[in-house]
C-alpha cells in the first residue's frame, strides 16, 4: 500500500469511526410531568443536540397512568435503536411502566420523580412523607364528561408549589399556560415494578414543594438509582438543566 493510499484509508477509517460513534448514541426520549408540556425540556434539547444525541420530547396527554404509558410506548415503537428514557415528576411512573414492557429502553433517568412500585399510586407515595403542597386547597378542578376530573394548580399557588426557583415573569406565564392532568393520574396504581436490570439515574431536587425531597430519595434508593442532587424547586428541567444534562449523559454512556 502506498503512503497516499494508507493516508486515505486511515482517513476513511476515521470517518467511519466518527459515523459509527454518532450512530451508536442512543435516542434520548424526554417525558414531561403534570402541569407541563414538552417545551419544558427546551434547555436539555439544545444541549443534547449540540452533543450529537437524537432527541424526542413527547407531549404526553396526562390522561392517567395506563393511557399515558401506552401513548409513550407507541411513540417508542417509531424509534430505531436503544433509548434513554427520561421522566420528570409524574412521568417517573410512566417511564417505569414503559421500560418494564419495552426492551429498547436501556437506561432510565428520573428527574424530581415519582417512582412507585406495583400497587402504589402517586398519591400514596407522596402521602408517606410530609411537605408536599399538592393538596386540594391549591388545586383548581374541572369535572369532565365520563367522570374524571382535570386538575390545575391555582395560578396564585403555582410559584409556591411548582415553580419556586423560576423568575417571576416565567411563573406568571407558566401559571396560565399549564397543562391539566387527569385526577386519575394521582390515583392509578402502578401495575409493574421498574425493571430491576435497567440502569437508573435520579436527579433529586432539594427545595421541592410538590414531590418532597425525602420522597424522591426514598424512591430512588429503593430502585438502586445513581442519585445526584440539585438546589431547585420542582421544575428541575427549567431551573437546573445542567444537572439533568449530566445525568442523561451518564446514563447514555452506559448504552452500547
Amino acid at each position: 500500500m502506498t503512503n497516499a493510499s494508507a493516508v486515505a484509508t486511515g482517513a476513511n477509517h476515521h470517518t467511519v469511526a466518527k459515523q459509527t460513534e454518532h450512530r451508536a448514541k442512543p435516542t434520548v426520549v424526554l417525558v414531561h410531568g403534570a402541569f407541563a408540556d414538552s417545551s419544558g425540556w427546551n434547555n436539555e434539547i439544545g444541549y443534547l443536540r449540540r452533543h450529537g444525541y437524537p432527541v424526542l420530547a413527547i407531549d404526553t396527554p396526562l390522561r392517567g397512568l395506563a393511557f399515558d404509558s401506552a401513548y409513550v410506548e407507541a411513540q417508542l415503537k417509531t424509534i430505531k435503536g436503544p433509548v434513554v428514557l427520561v421522566g420528570h415528576s409524574y412521568a417517573g411512573e410512566v417511564v417505569s411502566q414503559v421500560a418494564a414492557k419495552t426492551s429498547k429502553v436501556k437506561a432510565l433517568v428520573y428527574v424530581a420523580a415519582l417512582i412507585p412500585k406495583a400497587g402504589e399510586t402517586a398519591g400514596s407515595l407522596i402521602g408517606q412523607f410530609p411537605g408536599s403542597q399538592l393538596i386540594p386547597e391549591n388545586f383548581r378542578t374541572i369535572p369532565l364528561p365520563g367522570g374524571d376530573t382535570d386538575v390545575y394548580l391555582k395560578a396564585d399557588k403555582f410559584g409556591t408549589v411548582y415553580g419556586n426557583g423560576l423568575s417571576k415573569s416565567d411563573i406568571q406565564v407558566a401559571s396560565v399556560t399549564q397543562e391539566p392532568v387527569a385526577l386519575s393520574a394521582f390515583t392509578d396504581k402502578a401495575t409493574v415494578n421498574p425493571p430491576a436490570q435497567t440502569p437508573k439515574w435520579a436527579v433529586v431536587s432539594t427545595e421541592d414543594h410538590a414531590v418532597p425531597t425525602v420522597a424522591q430519595k426514598f424512591a430512588a434508593r429503593r430502585v438502586g438509582a445513581h442519585i445526584s442532587y440539585t438546589r431547585s424547586g420542582h421544575d428541575v428541567p427549567s431551573i437546573s438543566p445542567g444537572a439533568v444534562d449530566r445525568a442523561i449523559v451518564a446514563a447514555a454512556n452506559t448504552v452500547h
